[in-house]
């Protein structure tokens, strides 16, 4: 088992999740900058469509040695892919692979990815084989939930743990959930249960909106690792203890982070993607101080960068 970049983490270590149209540089550098976490990870990316048209998907796994480690993720369900994709996280420099074995986006398992593979086990195995191979030294790892219609922890578990990956993240739901009920972080406990003795590093996901609430769980369920996603969206300082203590969460040091973000999506994409999908981030940034509601309503009618950028100058003017 090669544990790669996993085993040098002082435990329990934090992860940012992937998550689509969120995690690219863009927002990264932002999190790096208000306070980075142990481990970053791309957005998850089509193993068919970096091989159909690698030039279309250079900005999704563009990074800066700043943000590492990094873990590229990956989803499909071609084994041979999966194969040629790891091989080019290496050449490209990332610190490790995963395998979106839970996303529930019909898109995605529309193409026999994501969650859809934990209703073909041997389809999953022979997936995380092929990655292995291909990966060289870097370490391989998968996402996935409890189940897909049920929990079946006690059958899907322990054909990933026989396979040599290096850590499994474990959603604390069923495909079936989606996101509709809390996260059963005792199943979560189960799986960590049942991976002593394997090697296999066990990181839960679900639900966290802080970091003492992190390390109250990684303790709880004795967990190696915790993986945060849409905490980050209440607090962008969300990985940096320190911050109540040298931050004063001024509506200044917020608009200004804001720029930075638009400043880095401009950089990244161009006219290359929508500018819409900017505006899901203006929550994160104006919010908590008497006028941001008002701030954002009028951000959320801009077209570009300039008009944002002149929307808040006029405010802090």
């Amino acid at each position: 088992m090669n544990l790669g970049f996993w085993q040098k983490l002082e435990k329990p270590f934090f992860v940012l999740a992937p998550m689509a149209n969120v995690t690219d540089w863009a927002f990264r550098d932002i999190i790096s900058r208000c306070g980075k976490p142990d481990v970053f990870y791309t957005e998850f990316l089509s193993c068919d469509g970096i091989l159909h048209d690698k030039k279309r998907f250079e900005k999704e796994l563009y990074f800066k040695k700043s943000e590492k480690p990094i873990v590229v993720q990956f989803f499909g369900s071609k084994p041979e892919n999966f194969y040629k994709c790891a091989q080019l996280a290496q050449k490209l420099g990332f610190d490790g692979i995963d395998i979106n074995m839970g996303c529930p986006d019909r898109s995605v398992e529309k193409q026999g990815g994501g969650a859809v593979l934990m209703k073909n086990p041997k389809l999953a195995v022979e997936i995380i084989k092929e990655t292995i191979r291909g990966a060289g030294k870097l370490p391989v790892s998968v996402k996935t939930r409890l189940g897909y219609s049920t929990i079946e922890i006690e059958e899907w578990i322990p054909q990933l743990l026989k396979t040599g990956v290096a850590a499994l993240i474990i959603h604390g739901r069923t495909r079936k959930e989606m996101s509709s009920v809390p996260a059963q972080w005792n199943k979560i406990g189960e799986v960590a249960e049942m991976a002593k003795g394997s090697g296999v590093l066990i990181i839960g996901n679900g639900d966290v909106m802080s970091l003492a609430e992190a390390k109250e769980k990684a303790k709880k369920y004795n967990l190696d690792g915790i993986m945060i996603g849409r905490g980050i969206f209440a607090n962008p300082w969300l990985f940096n203890e320190l911050w109540k203590l040298n931050f004063h969460n001024s509506p200044e040091e917020r608009v200004k982070l804001l720029k930075k973000h638009v400043e880095n999506f401009d950089k990244l994409w161009g006219k290359g993607k929508n500018f819409d999908i900017l505006k899901r981030f203006f929550k994160v940034y104006i919010n908590g101080w008497p006028g941001a509601k008002e701030l954002r309503i009028k951000l959320m009618m801009t077209k570009n960068k300039e008009q944002v950028f002149l929307s808040l100058e006029k405010y802090l003017a």
